[in-house]
């Protein structure tokens, strides 16, 4: 596959049901109940809470240290509140097309073009918030990098952005080393390691993402998240939500259908989410 065409799937990974490139998405998915769920696997449709107003577009989302959603959006950081009312957090307009987090922390990084307030460069390479995204500062890769997908654990950072390969950083996005020569949609970093959905599948490196291997018997996840106690929640390319505890077996919960965003909480609880809606997950 040509450069090209992976920049553009990893842009237009939301909304899901779009990303018909991945591979085996035309193929069966996994329905059986993998080994380390606790109960039998249970999928059903799941309500969901009008957002108000509407997000312009979204690219990501976070869960700052008030347990707070966080939505990056084309036009700078939005918080959620549960019955779906949207605030605008901070002054930034900024096209946030990259965002992480350190979950459950106020540490947010982000990347993307600068808004129309912004006098920034474009484009922006890797910005920072202690703040819970109130105020940025520029950390590093300044108007060389749009980074598409991002995560960290805290310690590591990995970084894509829809040209290259992977990115990886071990000093909190200062400074920056290649990774794996490799497309990722999506990006969580666990204890257990890095994971990526790719159009080979999704994929897991134990080397802070310089090599990867394939998961056996992994659903094809588009969107993907990492939740504070390890486990992983992500979203097929047929809308199905599934979580994992390690990440090599995974449990399908529920279908929510055309979604851009998926936050994982814990095992337990997740969200998926349009720039319309918002879907909790358990």
């Amino acid at each position: 596959m040509s450069i090209l065409p992976l920049r553009r799937w990893a842009r237009v990974l939301a909304p899901v049901a779009a990303v018909a490139v991945l591979a085996g998405c035309a193929t069966d998915e996994q329905t059986t109940t993998p080994a380390d769920s606790d109960s039998p696997a249970s999928v059903s449709e799941v309500s969901a809470t009008a957002l108000e107003p509407a997000l312009d577009h979204l690219h990501g989302l976070h869960l700052d240290a008030d347990g707070v959603v966080l939505a990056g959006t084309h036009t700078g950081l939005v918080e959620i509140a549960s019955n779906g009312r949207t605030t605008r957090v901070g002054g930034s307009d900024d096209d946030f097309m990259g965002l992480t987090g350190v979950p459950g922390t106020d540490r947010l990084f982000a990347s993307g073009h600068p808004g129309p307030s912004s006098s920034a460069p474009n484009p922006l390479g890797l910005i920072d918030s202690l703040d819970g995204g109130r105020t940025w500062t520029p950390k590093s890769l300044t108007g060389e990098v749009d980074f598409h997908a991002l995560a960290t654990d805290g310690m590591l950072l990995v970084g894509f952005d829809g040209t290259t390969g992977l990115l990886t950083s071990t000093d909190g996005g200062t400074s920056w080393t290649p990774g794996a020569p490799m497309a990722a949609a999506a990006l969580a970093v666990t204890d257990g390691g890095v994971w990526a959905t790719t159009t080979a599948g999704l994929q897991h490196s134990t080397d802070s993402g310089l090599t990867f291997t394939v998961v056996p018997g992994a659903p094809s996840l588009a969107l993907l998240s990492a939740a504070q106690d390890g486990s992983l929640w992500g979203i097929d390319t047929a809308g199905t939500a599934w979580r994992s505890r390690t990440g090599q077996s995974w449990e399908p919960r529920a279908v929510v259908g055309r979604v851009e965003a998926v936050l994982a909480v814990d095992f337990d609880i997740a969200y998926a989410a349009t720039a319309e809606m918002l879907y909790p997950l358990n």
